[in-house]
């Protein structure tokens, strides 16, 4: 007769299992940042430019660095070309 460790059975044994990626909130406002910094190159730049860099640096304060200075560079940028569009299309 064999023995079997009910423990085994339930999956309960001594091996570590691999650590499973949590999502921080300093990544959270990173991605945020990124998204309003694309968003605000077609639509309402000043509004998601700033999103954007709020989030950012938010983000890279909390520890997501460098992405969240990316974020926040990137802010800048997308709310400057949005608003050369802006200003093109507007026929200035």
């Amino acid at each position: 007769m064999t023995l079997v460790d009910p423990g085994y059975a339930l999956g309960m044994t001594d091996h570590p299992t691999p650590a499973r990626r949590t999502t921080t909130g300093a990544r959270v406002c990173t991605i945020l940042g990124f998204v309003c910094a694309v968003v605000a190159v077609l639509f309402l730049p000043p509004v998601f430019g700033l999103a954007a860099v709020v989030l950012g640096t938010l983000g890279g304060a909390l520890g997501d660095r460098p992405l969240g200075w990316y974020a926040a560079a990137l802010g800048v940028v997308g709310a400057v070309i949005g608003l050369v569009i802006a200003y093109a299309v507007a026929g200035g």
